[in-house]
């Protein structure tokens, strides 16, 4: 992970999160849209991703997608990782956020956002800890406190997942269970 402020303020204020709200295409993929002869849109997600969002969730994190396009496949994924934290077809992602939270009652400061292009930024800057990939468009880099090594549908969410379950002093008790 790379830190774009002070490590040990962002390690503290990740200590505190509770949700972590992703964006879908450049984040949970690579970005790529695929379609079919037939007009569907597909889309490739990693399973380390995957297993990450589950890790957060048997850990008491939440986890939320807010995406600007409607997709089957992310709905069938969302489902099949346990995701009930689902707005699609939301350019207003801002908006979007402020739904979710008259539901599920996060403060700013227990929130983090992964996002990679400008229509993320607003929810970015709503949380706590905004987060990018190197693929991201460069704009979004200046307003990020962390950027992953990793690129987006190509484990980010996971680094993600394991920097906060690590923040939190979670991840040995974790590592622990498959070791013993």
């Amino acid at each position: 992970m790379q830190y774009t402020g002070d490590k040990q303020t962002l390690d503290q204020r990740a200590k505190n999160i509770r949700l972590l709200v992703l964006d879908v295409d450049g984040v949970l993929t690579d970005g790529q849209l695929y379609f079919s002869e037939q007009g569907e849109s597909l889309k490739a997600f990693n399973t380390l991703d995957g297993h990450g969002i589950k890790l957060l969730q048997a850990n008491g994190i939440q986890v939320a997608i807010i995406s600007g396009r409607r997709s089957a496949a992310l709905e069938r994924r969302a489902t099949a990782l346990g995701i009930t934290l689902l707005w699609q077809g939301r350019e207003d992602k801002l908006n979007a956020l402020q739904e979710l939270l008259q539901n599920a009652p996060y403060a700013p400061h227990e929130i983090a956002c992964v996002g990679d292009d400008l229509p993320d930024l607003p929810i970015m800057l709503a949380s706590a800890l905004a987060i990018t990939v190197p693929n991201a468009h460069a704009s979004l880099r200046q307003y990020a406190s962390l950027c992953t090594e990793r690129p987006g549908g190509q484990g980010a969410v996971r680094e993600v997942a394991d920097y906060l379950l690590q923040s939190q002093g979670k991840y040995q008790d974790i590592l622990d269970s498959y070791t013993s």
